[in-house]
């Protein structure tokens, strides 16, 4: 395993010591020279080895730039602190840089020397850490709190600095995602969550000091100050922190314990004193941490592969579930989104956020549900508690206690309708339900707000009146980021919301929002261009948006209409049908991964191609199943999987979104794949490993996956068994993924066409 993979080329993925859904996540944040901006959008660059901080937060392959977190960066330095640290706009004196061969990433820890003599040594629980932080004996020896200094800026910083007691504590004020707290849209331009930290010493100061702005004041134990809004240039030399020193001579090693909290200082000091023994060394907690994602890894166990196959497994299973992340206190307390402090519900293990929805509902919540039942409940009522302190609200980009808006659709309600299909019963199923009915069926006034469009709209539902009278999102009425690809988001969710709602016994809903899983038609036109048909955007009064070009993104977010035609999932063969019959989509699918010549197209680059890097065709080579020709589903995975994945830094094809790229790398190592949210089956295709144990926490059954022949040659299907009985179709039922069983493959070295392609059995 190795946390390096996905920290270049994208990935946005972070070194630091971490645990599952943990809070605290402590990682470097490194610099190109400037001091408001870093070099990725989650404050680590495998090829940018210089850094100003190791900071207390972290989210996972995010985006956008800058991402979000990276608080209270914590610098060690050696050398006076004669100067402000933020009057160092360029960070070329508080600062440093390193080489990787001083560098060891591992669950739960992350070790690095320093250019400049120093060293830091980090491990943590789930809300709390230790470092060891080691000086040269011949230079000063200072620990920099860099408390305003978040990823995105902050509002607001307070530090105070007790010798007495040798402790920090303090707090940073912030919040904004996908962009500076002031990049032109008014949804930055909010502040949603408050991080606390107590940091206490095993020695005694030798000196203090703090600073604000360009002032630098030693011996002071207080300061405060934050940089606004501002951005860039107007930001630079703003902010407020506080340094510590020690006497080196006699001994170069300074242990500090911390604990952090979202509610308060006291929550969290007694998270620290809870989670951490007084006199727990590094190598203690690490122990600790590595026992705690041993447990969670060991939920699939594969045999044979190659060591890099294995490597690139188990390090996708990690970022899979390093989200979400706690919120709560251990005594249940955590910030709620109307501002004030709250209590997990009665059943409820903790409070849990940062949900990326529109990257995960589509196959990291799947693994979430899976793997870890009673997480998914948490988050399921956690994503309930939010919208009900938020008017009702359920927004699509949850970031701690704050409403982000980023991205389109409604991706709660796939989440929570996939979480109740794959039998997660612990949370308010009713409750939600209801709420996320009312949220698709009751016009709210920020839907017809242009606030923050295109990327940030503030209505969840928007222009939810016309969406409902039209059958389509317009595009030039619906407040959103794009008409097309809010219909094609609408329908996934309506569809998912439909099926959830007939597992509850409202069958009046249902066949409501059943029939609007089918508005993806009213997008759809056969004569887009000469020879084929696409999704496309529409008017309101009913004319499509012209000109047409497959490769354009006129009326998408984030991908373009050659690859949004293909984000029906919800209803392959209705899709088929409207391209002409299962054939000519077949042929058309040939060409979305294929070059004219034939050759494979599946790195991106090409918009009238696939593209692995972002969200919405990653399940895109699975639909051959659906279309009678699952020996394509198989080749096509298996190309994926060898030439856009792998190991080293640049292992993941693009940004991880919150464990989405990885967890579809998961599920295609084990040949199995979510069909459509909302739902539990699994389509198929031939498994990396010749052998898979999943082992889902709980009292769930196993489920076993063999594949004996399994290799790179031995890639195609052959026939399938489950539960020791011939299996002729290419998906399998949803009580497989809930009630467990087993799964045998026989593989072979060249494609079998007649496998699973009786059009009775196809997928639907």
């Amino acid at each position: 395993m190795d946390p390096l993979i996905g920290s270049a080329g994208g990935g946005n993925t972070y070194p630091g010591a971490n645990l599952p859904f943990g809070m605290i996540a402590w990682s470097p944040t490194s610099t190109t020279g400037d001091q408001t901006n870093t070099a990725a959008a989650n404050g680590y660059s495998y090829d940018t080895t210089r850094v100003r901080g190791f900071s207390l937060t972290h989210v996972n392959g995010a985006g956008c730039h800058p991402g979000a977190a990276g608080d209270v960066p914590v610098m060690p330095f050696v050398g006076e602190v004669d100067s402000s640290p933020t009057a160092d706009t360029k960070d070329q004196k508080y600062a440093a840089g390193f080489s990787h061969d001083q560098e060891k990433a591992e669950p739960g820890r992350y070790r690095v020397g320093l250019d400049s003599g120093a060293a830091a040594d980090l491990a943590v629980s789930e809300r709390a850490g230790v470092a060891d932080f080691s000086f040269p004996q011949d230079a000063p020896a200072r620990l920099l709190f860099r408390t305003s200094n978040s990823l995105n800026g902050s509002e607001n910083a307070h530090i105070e600095i007790d010798a007495q007691r040798r402790k920090v504590t303090g707090w940073v004020l912030t919040g904004a995602f996908c962009g500076r707290r002031a990049n032109g849209g008014e949804n930055n331009r909010t502040t949603y969550y408050r991080l606390y930290f107590s940091a206490s010493f095993d020695r005694a100061f030798s000196t203090v000091g703090t600073w604000e702005n360009d002032r630098l004041s030693p011996g002071a134990t207080t300061a405060d100050g934050g940089e606004g809004y501002l951005t860039g240039a107007d930001r630079a030399g703003r902010g407020s922190g506080g340094y510590v020193g020690f006497d080196t001579t006699r001994d170069n090693d300074v242990r500090m314990r911390l604990g952090i909290s979202y509610v308060s200082l006291a929550g969290a000091e007694a998270n620290l004193r809870t989670e951490i023994a007084p006199r727990a060394s590094v190598a203690d907690v690490a122990a600790d941490g590595r026992a705690a994602w041993d447990r969670r890894l060991r939920a699939i166990r594969i045999s044979g592969g190659s060591e890099p196959r294995r490597t690139a497994f188990y390090t996708a299973l990690y970022h899979a579930l390093q989200q979400p992340n706690l919120i709560s206190d251990t005594d249940g307390r955590y910030p709620g989104m109307d501002g004030t402090p709250h209590r997990v519900e009665r059943g409820q293990t903790a409070q849990y956020s940062n949900f990326s929805g529109w990257d995960q509902y589509r196959a990291q919540v799947q693994l979430l549900a899976l793997l870890q039942p009673r997480v998914a409940g948490d988050f399921a009522q956690s994503l309930f508690n939010f919208a009900r302190q938020n008017g009702g609200v359920w927004d699509r980009w949850v970031h701690i206690s704050g409403a982000t808006h980023v991205m389109t659709g409604d991706p709660s309600a796939a989440t929570l309708a996939t979480f109740y299909a794959m039998g997660v019963r612990n949370f308010d199923a009713k409750g939600a339900f209801d709420s996320l009915y009312r949220q698709a069926t009751v016009p709210h006034p920020d839907g017809l707000s242009d606030k923050g469009c295109p990327g940030q709209c503030e209505g969840q539902r928007p222009n939810l009146a016309q969406y409902l009278d039209s059958g389509y999102a317009a595009q030039d009425a619906c407040h959103c980021w794009g008409g097309a690809a809010e219909t094609l988001e609408d329908s996934v969710a309506d569809d998912a919301l439909a099926r959830w709602a007939r597992l509850l016994g409202r069958n009046k809903e249902a066949d409501e929002l059943g029939a609007r899983g089918g508005y993806w038609r009213h997008v759809f036109n056969p004569e887009a261009t000469g020879t084929a048909g696409y999704i496309q955007a529409r008017n309101r009064d009913g004319s499509f948006v012209t000109p047409f070009d497959p490769a354009s993104d006129r009326g998408f977010a984030q991908g373009s209409a050659a690859t949004y035609t293909w984000m029906v999932p919800q209803d392959v063969q209705g899709l088929a049908e409207a391209m002409g019959g299962r054939e000519r989509a077949a042929a058309r699918l040939d060409g979305f991964f294929h070059k004219p010549d034939g050759s494979w197209s599946v790195r991106g680059g090409d918009p009238l191609r696939y593209d692995p890097t972002n969200e919405p065709g990653i399940h895109a080579p699975w639909l051959y199943n659906a279309l009678g020709q699952p020996w394509k589903t198989q080749e096509t995975v298996r190309q994926i999987v060898a030439t856009v994945y792998g190991t080293g830094p640049k292992g993941l094809p693009g940004n991880d979104d919150l464990g989405t790229m990885s967890a579809w790398y998961v599920f295609a190592a084990l040949g199995i794949y979510p069909q459509a949210p909302g739902r539990a089956e699994a389509l198929l295709t031939g498994p990396l490993f010749p052998r898979a144990v999943i082992a889902p926490a709980g009292q769930r059954r196993a489920l076993t996956i063999g594949a004996r022949d399994a290799s790179d040659s031995h890639l195609y299907v052959h026939a399938v068994r489950v539960n020791g009985r011939p299996h002729a179709t290419s998906w399998l039922d949803g009580s497989f993924l809930r009630q467990g069983g087993s799964l045998s493959f026989d593989l072979a070295d060249r494609p079998d066409t007649t496998w699973a392609t009786d059009p009775g059995g196809l997928p639907r």
